[in-house]
């Protein structure tokens, strides 16, 4: 969410609300309980706004999702810290979708523009395809509708504004799948072999056994939680040790 000489894009509150998919009187209703913060006062006092806000409507919109009253959001949202950029509070949003059902719902092509806030190409459709976001049901053009992630949509729209060839989306998607997918192998062999072998050979206990089992899914949280703030650190080095000191920060910007 940027302009063409790399400042961040500043919206009225008309224009937020498009891009966010919500009603004016939604931003106004939660900035009065303060889960947004305020705008930037322009020329004439019209308030503008940024990407933290959009990040921040996001993530209310997938803690919703999740079934999270408005008590519980605005808990969530108070401890946070105050100064997040929107690539941290998109962090947030990440983990949090992480952890939805598996789930997709049907969606117009006019639809699917709006809520990526901007025209779609058929290269644009294409990458969606390729990263899993979307899948082609039925139509071309206009008329076409397609199975949406929700979870996934907000990333993949983003992932449109990085310069890359269909291509090079195709082998960063391979090699995230490929790692994921040794990874969670070679941390559900761990488990297996050094907790929960030794305690099935001495346990015998129905309701120990059980109470074990179930521990791998309450495991579950925490090692995703562990397994994005250990990439992040990683992904920083690596760029940083890349491209110099200070790139990490504008990836961030």
């Amino acid at each position: 969410m940027a302009t063409d000489n790399g400042e961040p894009e500043l919206l009225t509150i008309d224009g937020l609300a498009a891009r966010a998919g919500v009603t004016v009187r939604t931003i106004r209703f939660y900035s009065t309980r303060g889960l947004l913060p305020p705008p930037t006062l322009g020329p004439r006092r019209v308030g503008h706004y940024g990407p933290g806000h959009l990040s921040r409507l996001a993530l209310i919109e997938e803690l919703q999702h999740q079934g999270l009253t408005l008590a519980a959001i605005e808990r969530y949202l108070h401890r946070l810290p105050a100064d997040l950029s929107a690539h941290d509070l998109a962090i947030h949003r990440a983990v949090v979708a992480s952890w939805a059902p598996d789930g997709t719902e049907e969606i117009t092509h006019a639809e699917l523009e709006r809520r990526a806030g901007r025209p779609l190409t058929e290269e644009d459709i294409a990458k969606l395809v390729a990263m899993d976001v979307l899948e082609h049901r039925s139509g071309a053009g206009e008329s076409a509708r397609f199975h949406v992630d929700p979870g996934l949509l907000a990333l993949g729209t983003q992932l449109l504004a990085v310069p890359m060839p269909l291509g090079t989306v195709l082998a960063a998607r391979t090699v995230l799948l490929d790692h994921a997918r040794s990874t969670a192998q070679e941390l559900t062999r761990l488990f297996h072999e050094e907790v929960w072998g030794p305690y099935e050979a001495r346990e015998t206990d129905p309701e120990e056994v059980e109470t074990m089992k179930s521990l791998s899914a309450h495991m579950q949280p925490l090692i995703v939680q562990a397994l994005v703030t250990a990439f992040q650190r990683a992904l920083r080095e690596e760029l940083r040790e890349t491209y110099g000191t200070g790139v990490a920060g504008a990836a961030d910007a």
